[in-house]
Formats: C-alpha cells, structure tokens, sequence
C-alpha cells in the first residue's frame, strides 16, 4: 500500500486558494453576450497572425476579461466587432481585416481570465463577437493618384529593401501622403507597407518581384478604404509625369520608412534605446515572436503613445525584469522569454514606437527587448514532464476529454492563471488520493479516478496536440484545448477492502416520529424526541421511548413522553449522576434556544417506565440562547455549553457557559474564533483531551482550550478541506462527524482525533483526516473514504454520513448524502453504503465496503450502537420532495454479527467503578478462550444530525456527511484485565482526563464477537449533578454510591 506522507499532503495544500466560482466547471461553447442596445453574437473563431485581423482599440486584463466586458468596450468605442485571444486580450475593429479568415472552431479554446466557462480565442486565434451592423466595403488598391499609376504589390525584405529611401508622411497615413512625398523629393517609384510605412526610389531594387494581390492585404491607417501593402509587401506606384528635378535624399536619411508623425519632418531612422533606462533596464536585443507561440505572456493595455520608457517603467512596477515591445504600440512583461523564443536580426525591430518615432519598438512578430538585471534568458519550447514525479505517478500521454464537451474529471478542477505546474497538480491530487491527474489549457488541473478516464475519454492524441506551456512552468507542458497532459499512480493509492462478509440492513420496526436525537438510556430504551412540525400527525407530542425488548409488537413497544419547548438544533449528553440522566440544552427560537431538559431513565425491559420530561424554563434555562450549540461533560463533571446561534439562522452566539451555571452573575465567555467563523461553526466538535484540557473543531479550524479559563492553548493548523479548495468545513452547515481513536492501556499514546465528511459548500468531502492535537507539531493526516459506485451519477462524490463506534474498535459510515449541505431541501444523492473505518490498519488501508440500504438518510438521521452490537438507524427530515420524512426504524448488522456464531455472556459483580480500581466480571464464551478475548468501554452517547454527544465512546458509529454532524467527545477503551478460569478482572481507566465522568458499556468480545452490554458507571459525580436542579419540579438521583 502506497501512500503520501503528511508532508506532502500539507505541502500540496498550501497552494493558493481558489473561488468557488473556478472550481466546478464544464467547457462552454462561445456564449452571446447582453450589451444593452447593440447586441453581440458569435461569429466563430478566426486567424490573427501578423498584421491584425481587428486593428482598432484593444484591452487587456489578466484577470477580469470576460465576453461581456469585451464586447461593451468595443461598443461603447463605437465599433461593431469585438474578437477576444490568449485569454486576456480584447481587439475592436469594423471589419475582419488583413487576412482574417474563419479557423477550425476548436482553434478558439482559451477560457478567459474572467469567466472560466467562456473562451477567449487561443493563441494567434480570435473568438470573434459582431453587432449586425455591415462593415464597411474592403480597402481597396488605389490605381492612380494623379500621374501616379499602380504597378501591384510587390515583395519586400526588411535585410534588402526593394526601395531603399524612406519617408515621413505628415499627418494621416494614406497613398496619397506617399506618393506626395516621394513626389517632394523627386523620386519616380512610390511604395506603401505595413499600413503605415513609406518608401521611395528610383526603380526596384534588390530582386523585387511581384507577389500575389492578396499579401498586399493591409488597410492604411489613415485611410481604411486604401490598402498600404502588408508585412513585407509592397504597393507600388510609378509617376508617369516629369518630375521637376533629380532625387535628393531626405534629410537625415533613412531606409526604414516613415510612419505618419503628423508634423511633416523628414523621415526618421529607429533605433534602439542603449543608454540605461529608470529601473536599471538595459536593451536586451530583437527577438523573434511566435516562433513556437507567444514569447511573453502578460500584456498590458495597447497605447498609440507607447515609448520605451512607458513600457519598462510600467513593467518594472509590476516586479518584472524584462520588458519587450511590438508593433510601436504593444507592451508585454515577463522574467524570461518564453516558447523556444530566439534571437532575431537586430534591423527587423524597424517600427517606431507610436508615442516617440525616433525608438524602435519591435516589428511584426519582433520584441525589442529590453533586461533590468542584465539578463535575457530564453526558454526552450516547453515538453511533457515524464521525470523525477512526485510519488507513483506516470505520465501517460497527451489524453482526449469526452465526447459532447464532457469532462473526464468532472468534478475537481484547480485553477490558477499563474502558477499551475505539473508537480503541484500531481501533488494534490495525490494527497487527496485521486490516482488520475491532468492538467489543461496551460492553467488547470484535474483530479480523479482511472475509472473516469476509461468511462468518458476519446482516448489519446497526437502529442503535438498538448502544446500550451503551464503558467507556472513554461518549460515543460499543461495540455491543450480539451487535451489532458495525463498522469496515472503506479500501483493501489487506496486500498479499498471488499470482503465477503458485510453485514446488512434490516427494517426493526414501523416509527411514531421522525426523530431529531436519540439517546439509548441505561435502561437499554431509546429515547427519542422530534422537532415542532415536523409529524404529519396532530396528535404527536413530540417524545417517546422504544423497548427494544418489544419490537416485535408495535403496539407495546412505544411510549409517549412529552416536551414542552421546542428541541429543534438542541445538543444533548448523558450525565454521570446515579440516574445517567438525559440532558437537552438549546432549540429552535425564543424560550426553547434556552432550554434545560432533563429525563431520569426508568423502567425495565418489556416493563414501561414512568418518568418523563422535565423543563421549566421560568427556574432553569441557559444564559445564552442558542439554536446549534455543542455540549460535553468535563472532567471535572461539570457540563460545557458551546457556540451556537441565537435562534434559527439568527446572528451568532458566539460564547461558552458552564450548567450547572455558577454563582455570581452572568459567566458565560466570548469567544473571538466562534464569532470570525459564524454561522460555519455549529455544532462545534468537543473533546477532552489527556492532558485535562479541550479539543475544539469548528468550521475548518481547530484549537486546544484551558479547562478553567477557556483561553486557547494552542491553535491547531486548519483542517484539509477539498482537493480544489481549503476553505471547505467539517461543521455545521458543512457538517462531519468527529470521534476519538479507541484508547488502550496503559493509555501513553498520543490520542487521535478523526473527522470525516463535510462539504465544499455543495459538494460532499470524500475524505477523513485526523490529528494528534497533543504531539509536537502536530499535522493533520488525510485519507480518502471509497470513490462513487456505479449507481452514483457522475457529479456525485462519496460522503461520510454517520460515524459509530463499533464494540470492536472500528466505526461504522452510514447515512447523510453525496451532495450539498445541511439544511431542509439542501441535500441530494443520497448516500445509501455503509463503510466500515479500521484505525487498527494503516493509513490508506483503513476502509472497507459493507452493505446497502434501500431507506435515504437525509438530514435530521441518527444511528445508535445498542446494547447487543447492532446498530440502530432512524430519521430522515429532509422536508424535500425527492425524499419522505423517514419514520421507518432500521438496524445494521455488522460483519461480527452475521457469521453464526454465539455471542458471548457475563455479568458484572458492580457497577459503579472508581478510577484505576480493579472490578470481577464472569465470562462465558462458546468459540475462543479469556487468552484471547476482549474487553471494550463505550460511553453513553446522543446522537442528532449523526452527532454522538458525549466525550467518551469505546466504539463509534461515524455519522457524518455533508449532512451529519459530530460525537461531541466520543471515545473507546480497551482496558486492562486478567483472567482465571472464567473470572476476569477488569482496571478501570486511571483519572478524570484519560476519562471523564460518566456511564459506559462493556462489552465482553469471543474473537471478532461481541456480549450484550452491562451498564457501569466510571468516575462517580464529580461535579454534584444529581443534586441540580434544586427546584421540587425536577427529579434530582442525589449524590454518592449507587
């Protein structure tokens, strides 16, 4: 079995955090945006190589471009076509120009910078938006000017001019201005290029030829209905006229044409700025652009005034070390030259800068570029990482995404336009134990299962098809449009356990109410109580008792019991008085968020009892109203009251109180941590730890609290969340389910705490993790539950439902639901697999698959451990119409359960047990010997929202999910014994941390078999709580010896 170590699980969860609006997404065709009055439609995808397809106003964001955003700036510029490339980029113009023409729609396959299910273009490709209104007619030859006549386009080298002089036009650029200026200075040829740039001569020179009317395919900037040649193109014009003297050069001289500088000078030659700049930059050399793709990845905003200056100064801002620029008026930045970018010849940077006609800013496809430290380092083109992987994995080859735009891994996408490498991709999906990785479009990772690659890919392509740098490593490779560069784990990276043996559910008995807690007594009844409203029957009272002893008779088994405030969201535990009292505190709004209940168990099995509940909350309530508050017996025997809610979906109570409620005035403490998380954190989880002090999980952070002044200790790392976001909770309304390791004796290792399920806000956590709060630098370990069988559609993910602590040390998963969170109506797919968790096996190596149920389990189920190992299932409270309210009552048999064998028997001389003192059971088993029999503690619990509310239980029940809730301190021992014959003496746990006060039971286990239980009680009453309350109104078992 492989697995991650916690160091590289926590190193892959350090990368940066992600919106919820990137992480869940399916590729969308082009989308029409809403512009108001001018609306946009999608034209396709079309080519933009060299001169620009659409040359007028252009926009750049790195990380807001949108469809929308672009398509209104080029609206409000007054043009009529908005085409979006590399992501970021926004072009405007009137027409498709120069060349442009329809590309392959695939082409088109960039998500853009500010919406992910939208594209923008790719690299060189423009996805093209048009507002109906026809351009104008095409630009066209002009064929004569005057005595000027056109001789057709012509070929042109920038290293051996076809006409060697060039000139400034003044004002705008048009053939008219070029042929007047080679006219001034009496030059019989006259040739336009590059939109913008003029030459002269006296004839061709250089091997000039003619060239295909269509290279000559550039509007003049000055004219858009006249073409000025094209990139190393020539419209040519001969005089036909007499000239009125021989050619003089212009003054100052010059070969690389002139752009329109609107003052009428004489033509200009650019050159490079070699001085040193503001911000140590330097010119660095003409390199070529596009040689293999974009050279340099961050553009800012095109600007006509662009300089040399402008542009380093504005890069230099932004903490890069070089600075390129293209076309006179392009600016781009970056801290190496990407792409197999090279060198290119030092005269082919020849266009001036718009905003200084005298600086060389690039060319077509040219960056003058420009170093801050001296260097210009140019990386080769990027290639598929196949060495030095984290962990297993392999690379596999350039991998197809599915048919119909379907994704192989359809649910867990990382997104980052700036640091995606392939090693963190691979790490995180690692960590969270996902054996399939791909990354895509240079900027997204993918985590998954095999089985998905195999259900929804097309197979594999060409590897040239994966050909986009990752934006965190530009030299190797991310994949493609709808290309995974595809990795696989070598070997199990979960070892999911199958066995023959998995238990089964079976229905117990028809239900009186859909139940919100159930606790099982010491009188081996269950106790239940249900929420106002929710019983479809009017005559419901809200409470009743189940005999289990009963079962087979509907009409004896229930008794009715009363409440008289609402329990809605109310925390519950069993107390370590003489009668194992049941305590609620908090509910649903006004006098019930102040509720203090109280019901002392009575009756025997097949006999009803009496007692019922009592509450008075004139004499005895809470300081705080709370509606989701989290309750634990201390060591010291007093009750914790912690967090909450003020009412239903009220503000935050964000305090702590002790019951019974000392002396002097209001006590209750503000908690800084319960109000930041709000409303993330109810039903806190709560634990005391060896040490005497409190664990405390709420939301995704966790922290270790004094005992008696409550201050934090220490704070714990946050928990591991998602594989795409950190930011996922474990509490309600996110909602796991916490438990304690079983502790053995002597009780010296560091105690476990395990959390498992939650929710990504609307996608359930497939995961448990666990710490030891205690331990020096303690970390967080994560281990992935079971991926989705074939039944779960393919959005859905596994959830942890309902963690319980089985009698054999392992816990049992069942309930809750695959998707959403808790909440009426916020909850889909149910989950309907029982697993079964093994802390005895290693990581990775800890779950098992068991049985299905038929019944859903959403929000508001419970599952009970009973007094003969199965463990009760009840509720469901949805208030959905997908699912019924649940009355129905289920008990899962667990493996030790269903091999035929007889379970074991004992009795217990007594019953009530002092800490480290020794205690005579009798045995009497029918498989194995007292060589190797077991003996297990598990403490009395209530269970609400899959939340099992006591500190200590020696066999959990896991009940958790995106619905579940948390044990609220559970814990398993395994304690010391010795036996002679069939007479075992048992050392019970040795002081008030190791095991706070309160009721247990044990269990006697024949190998994998386990007794019926006994009731003991360990620790006495500490804190006095059977003589609390002092009112005539409540049952108070007093204090002392049973």
């Amino acid at each position: 079995m492989a697995t991650l170590t916690t160091s590289l699980a926590v190193l892959a969860l350090s990368l940066p955090s992600i919106s919820h609006g990137s992480m869940l997404r399916v590729r969308h065709t082009p989308t029409t945006p809403n512009t108001p009055n001018a609306p946009f439609n999608f034209l396709g995808c079309f080519t933009d190589q060299g001169a620009r397809t659409l040359g007028g106003a252009s926009l750049v964001n790195t990380t807001g471009m949108t469809v929308q955003s672009c398509t209104s700036f080029c609206s409000s510029q007054q043009f009529n076509f908005a085409g979006l490339e590399f992501a970021q980029e926004c072009w405007c113009g009137n027409e498709i120009a120069n060349g442009g023409t329809n590309a392959t729609a695939t082409d088109c396959n960039f998500p853009c910078t500010g919406d992910s299910t939208e594209i923008c273009g790719a690299g060189n490709r423009l996805s093209v938006y048009w507002n109906g209104v026809p351009p104008p007619p095409p630009p066209i030859v002009v064929p004569s000017v005057g005595d000027w006549q056109s001789l057709g386009c012509f070929t042109d080298s920038v290293a051996a001019r076809v006409l060697s002089v060039g000139v400034n036009v003044p004002g705008n650029f048009t053939v008219e201005g070029c042929t007047q200026a080679c006219f001034t200075n009496n030059f019989p040829i006259a040739g336009v290029e590059f939109a913008a740039q003029c030459f002269c001569d006296t004839a061709i020179q250089n091997g000039g030829a003619p060239a295909a009317p269509a290279d000559c395919n550039m509007p003049c900037s000055g004219n858009s209905t006249e073409l000025c040649g094209g990139p190393n193109r020539l419209n040519v014009y001969n005089f036909t006229g007499i000239l009125p003297g021989p050619p003089t050069a212009p003054p100052g001289g010059g070969n690389n044409g002139g752009g329109g500088n609107g003052n009428g000078g004489p033509p200009i030659n650019v050159s490079p700025v070699t001085g040193q700049l503001a911000g140590n930059f330097t010119y660095g050399g003409c390199f070529v652009d596009n040689a293999h793709g974009r050279a340099m990845l961050t553009q800012l905003n095109d600007d006509p005034s662009m300089t040399v200056e402008t542009c380093t100064a504005a890069c230099g801002a932004k903490n890069f070390t070089l600075a390129g620029i293209e076309f006179g008026v392009q600016c781009f930045c970056g801290n190496t030259l990407i792409q197999g970018a090279v060198g290119g010849e030092a005269d082919t940077c020849n266009m001036s800068c718009g905003g200084n006609s005298t600086q060389a800013c690039g060319g077509p496809n040219r960056l003058s570029v420009y170093t801050s430290n001296g260097e210009v380092i140019a990386l080769p083109v990027p290639t598929p990482l196949k060495e030095n992987l984290p962990g297993k994995f392999e690379y596999q080859g350039c991998l197809i995404e599915g048919a119909d735009n379907q994704r192989v891994f359809p649910l867990y996408q990382i997104v980052s336009q700036s640091n995606t490498t392939v090693e963190g991709c691979l790490s995180q999906c690692g960590a969270f134990g996902y054996p399939a990785a791909g990354v895509e479009f240079g900027q997204e990772c993918y985590c998954g299962d095999i089985s998905d690659v195999t259900k929804t890919s097309l197979g594999f392509a060409p590897e040239s098809d994966c050909n986009i740098a990752c934006t965190g490593d530009p030299i190797h490779l991310c994949g493609g449009g709808r290309r995974l560069q595809y990795y696989q784990w070598n070997g199990p990276l979960n070892d999911w356990k199958t066995p023959a043996n998995t238990g089964r559910y079976e229905l117990l008995i028809g239900g009186v109410l859909v139940p919100l807690l159930s606790t099982l007594g010491i009188n081996n009844k269950v106790a239940f109580l249900e929420k106002s409203g929710t019983s479809p029957f009017p005559n419901t009272t809200g409470a009743y008792e189940l005999d289990l002893s009963l079962t087979d008779d509907f009409t004896k088994a229930w008794r009715t019991m009363h409440v008289k405030t609402d329990v809605f969201c109310s925390a519950s535990v069993v107390l370590p008085d003489r009668g194992g009292r049941q305590l609620v505190v908090g509910g649903w709004s006004l006098d019930s968020t102040f509720g203090v209940r109280l019901y002392t168990p009575d009756g025997t099995e097949g006999v009803n009892g009496t007692n019922d509940w009592e509450e008075n909350v004139q004499e005895l309530k809470l300081q705080r109203g709370r509606w989701y508050p989290s309750a634990l017996v201390m060591s010291n025997g007093s009750v914790l009251v912690v967090g909450g809610e003020r009412g239903s979906n009220d503000i935050a109570e964000p305090t702590l109180e002790i019951l019974p409620t000392p002396e002097g005035g209001p006590t209750f403490l503000h908690m800084d941590w319960l109000q930041s998380t709000d409303p993330n954190n109810l039903y806190p989880f709560l634990h005391m730890l060896p040490s005497g002090n409190i664990f405390v999980g709420y939301y995704n952070e966790a922290r270790i609290l004094d005992p008696v002044t409550f201050d934090t200790i220490q704070t714990l790392p946050n928990m591991p969340g998602s594989v795409v976001s950190p930011l996922a909770g474990r509490t309600y309304p996110l909602e796991g389910t916490a438990v304690l390791f079983p502790q053995h004796a002597p009780y010296t290792d560091p105690l476990t705490v395990l959390i498992c399920g939650g929710s990504n806000f609307g996608i359930a956590l497939d995961n448990c993790v666990s710490i030891q709060p205690e331990v020096p630098d303690a970390q967080w370990t994560l281990e992935r539950m079971v991926k989705p069988p074939a039944r779960i559609a393919a959005q859905t993910v596994p959830a942890c439902d309902v963690l319980h602590a089985l009698p054999d040390g392992t816990f049992l998963i069942v309930n809750g639901a695959h998707q959403g969170v808790a909440g009426f109506g916020l909850g889909e797919s149910p989950n309907l697999q029982a697993l079964l968790y093994d802390p005895s096996q290693p990581v990775g190596s800890r779950i098992s698959i068991l049985n299905n149920t038929i019944v859903p389990r959403l929000y508001h189920s419970e599952a009970m451990l009973l007094p003969d190992g199965r463990v009760l299932i009840s509720g469901s409270d949805p208030e959905s119409p997908q699912f019924p309210e649940e009355f129905r009552m289920e008990v899962y048999i667990p493996p030790y359960l269903n091999e035929g064998r007889t379970p074991p028997s004992f009795t217990v001389d007594q019953k009530d047990w002092d800490y480290g003192g020794s205690y005579t059971i009798h045995v009497t088993l029918h498989h194995g010997t007292t060589a190797d029999m077991r003996v297990s503690l598990i403490a009395a619990t209530s269970s609400t929202h899959g939340e099992y509310l006591h500190d200590r239980l020696s066999s959990i029940l896991i009940y958790s999910f995106a619905f579940a809730g948390n044990s609220m301190g559970m814990r398993t021992f395994f304690p010391e014994f010795t036996c002679e014959g069939n007479t075992c003496t048992i050392v019970a746990p040795p002081n008030a941390s190791i095991s706070p006060p309160g009721w247990f039971q044990v269990f006697v286990l024949d190998g994998p078999t386990p007794s019926h239980s006994n009731w003991v009680r360990i620790g006495g009453d500490p804190g006095s709580l059977g003589n609390w309350p002092e009112f005539d109104d409540f049952t108070r078992p007093g204090v002392g010896p049973l």
